[in-house]
C-alpha cells in the first residue's frame, strides 16, 4: 500500500513527513538538550514557557471535585450548559462593562480558543476567500483558511507603529474579497494592548469591506497601566466581530480547555453549528468549575499582579544589559530588540541571537524575525515562590553579564 499517495497536499501530499526544515520551537528544544548535555549541573533559565507557572485558583479546583462525582454532569455537554453562558455573560459585564449579551444566542462555550480558531474558517471561507491575519502571532487561523484554499493576506505588527498593523496597507480589491481579519489584543509576541482608536478603526474597516472581525482576547485580564477592553463594548463591535476569551491565561486553566466565543448573533450561530459537527463539547464538570470563577475579578487580579511583578524585575534586569526593555501594556511577554552581537560574535536574526543565549548561557527565550529581530521573554518562568522568583532574576543578571550584548 502506498500511503503516501493519499496524504492531502495541505499537509505536503507526497512529500509529506520528508521535509528537513526544523520548526522553530523544535530547534529551541534540541539547543536546551545541548545546554544540558553540556553544563549538566547548570539549571536552565526558561524564559520561552508560554503557558501559567500555577495552579488554577482554589476554588474553581473544589468546585471540580464537587461536579465530578456529580452523575448529572456524566453526559454529554455538546454546544455547553447554560450555566456557563450566564457565567460567561456576568464575566463580560464585570470585567469589561459589556451588558447587552444575550446569553443564549450571543454566546457558546469552546475547549479553548485554538479548537475554535480552527473551526471558524470552516464556517466563512470558500476556496480563493481572503483572511486577513496579524505577524508575527498565532497562526492557527490562518493555517485551517489555507487548508480550506484561503488566501492570506499578514500583516506586519511593526515598532513604529506601535505593533499595531497598518490597515490601509491592504489593497482594496483584496480587501474587498476578505471574509475574516483575526487579531489578538493584547497581543502575543508584543506585549500590545487595545486601544479604543484601534478598535474603532478596525470596526470601521470590517464594515466599509463587510469583513468578520475575529479578536482573539486570549490575554484580556492580563493588562498593566491602562483599562480592561472589549471591542465589543464600542459602537459597532458586537455587529461586526466575534471575540474569544479563554480561561486559560486568566486563571491558570490552560490544561483544562475552556473558553467561549462571543458577539455577532450570526457568527455565533454558525460556530456552534460547525462545532456541534466536530466535537460533543467539553466535560460539564470543567464548565462548572469555571463557573466558580470565571466572573471573579478579585481572583483574576491577583493573578495578573503575580505577573506584573514578575515583569517590573525582568524588565529592570534587561534594562542594565542594553535590552531597551519596558513593561507590555498587556499579556504576561515582554518583547524586546534581539541583540546584534555578543563581544565578537554577530547575529544575523533573533533566532541566533536565541540560540546563542541558549547554547552559551542556558537562558532560553523564543526568537520572532517576522517584522524586525525580537525576543519574547515570558513572565511564566519556573520558580518556587517570591523568594526564588529573586533567586532566577538575579542569576538572570549574572549571565547576561558575561554576554556582553550590543544593540
Amino acid at each position: 500500500m502506498d500511503l503516501q499517495s493519499l496524504f492531502a497536499e495541505r499537509i505536503g501530499g507526497h512529500n509529506f513527513g520528508k521535509s528537513t526544515e526544523i520548526y522553530k520551537f523544535e530547534k529551541i528544544k534540541r539547543a536546551k538538550q545541548a545546554a544540558r548535555d553540556a553544563r549538566p549541573d547548570v539549571e536552565i533559565l526558561d524564559f520561552g514557557v508560554g503557558e501559567p507557572d500555577q495552579m488554577a485558583p482554589e476554588p474553581i479546583r473544589d468546585a471540580l471535585k464537587t461536579a465530578v462525582d456529580d452523575p448529572e454532569n456524566r453526559g454529554y455537554a455538546d454546544n455547553g450548559i447554560r450555566e456557563f453562558k450566564v457565567a460567561a455573560a456576568h464575566y463580560m459585564k464585570n470585567f469589561f462593562g459589556v451588558t447587552n449579551l444575550n446569553p443564549d444566542t450571543e454566546i457558546n462555550h469552546c475547549i479553548g480558543a485554538k479548537p475554535a480558531l480552527a473551526m471558524l474558517p470552516l464556517c466563512f471561507v470558500n476556496p480563493g476567500d481572503v483572511v486577513i491575519t496579524t505577524v508575527p502571532g498565532y497562526p492557527v487561523l490562518a493555517t485551517h483558511a489555507e487548508y480550506l484554499g484561503g488566501e492570506i493576506i499578514k500583516l506586519p505588527l511593526y515598532e513604529k507603529n506601535g505593533f499595531f498593523p497598518d490597515l490601509s496597507a491592504i489593497d482594496k480589491s483584496r480587501a474587498d474579497r476578505a471574509k475574516l481579519i483575526y487579531v489578538n489584543y493584547p497581543n502575543n509576541p508584543t506585549g500590545t494592548a487595545p486601544t479604543e482608536a484601534f478598535f474603532n478603526e478596525l470596526i470601521a474597516f470590517a464594515e466599509r469591506h463587510n469583513i468578520l472581525i475575529v479578536q482573539d482576547a486570549a490575554y484580556a485580564t492580563l493588562v498593566y497601566g491602562g483599562n480592561r477592553l472589549s471591542i465589543l463594548n464600542l459602537a459597532g463591535g458586537k455587529a461586526t466581530s466575534l471575540e474569544l476569551h479563554s480561561m486559560s491565561k486568566s486563571y491558570n486553566m490552560t490544561g483544562w480547555r475552556i473558553g467561549f466565543a462571543v458577539g455577532n448573533e450570526w457568527a455565533v450561530k454558525a460556530f456552534a453549528e460547525m462545532k456541534d459537527n466536530i466535537d460533543s463539547g467539553q466535560f460539564k464538570a470543567i464548565q462548572k468549575a469555571a463557573c466558580a470563577g470565571i466572573a471573579d475579578v478579585a481572583m483574576a487580579e491577583t493573578i495578573r499582579e503575580h505577573y506584573s511583578i514578575r515583569l517590573k524585575r525582568l524588565v529592570a534586569c534587561l534594562q542594565k544589559h542594553g535590552f531597551k526593555a519596558q513593561m507590555p501594556g498587556g499579556s504576561f511577554f515582554l518583547y524586546v530588540r534581539a541583540p546584534v552581537s555578543a563581544g565578537n560574535i554577530e547575529f544575523k536574526s533573533a533566532e541566533e541571537a536565541s540560540q546563542f543565549m541558549i547554547r552559551e548561557l542556558s537562558v532560553s527565550t523564543v526568537p520572532w524575525d517576522e517584522a524586525g529581530s525580537f525576543l519574547r521573554f515570558s513572565a511564566t518562568f519556573e520558580s518556587s515562590g517570591n523568594t526564588d522568583d529573586e533567586r532566577v532574576i538575579s542569576e538572570l543578571d549574572n549571565r547576561l553579564k558575561k554576554a556582553e550584548f550590543k544593540f
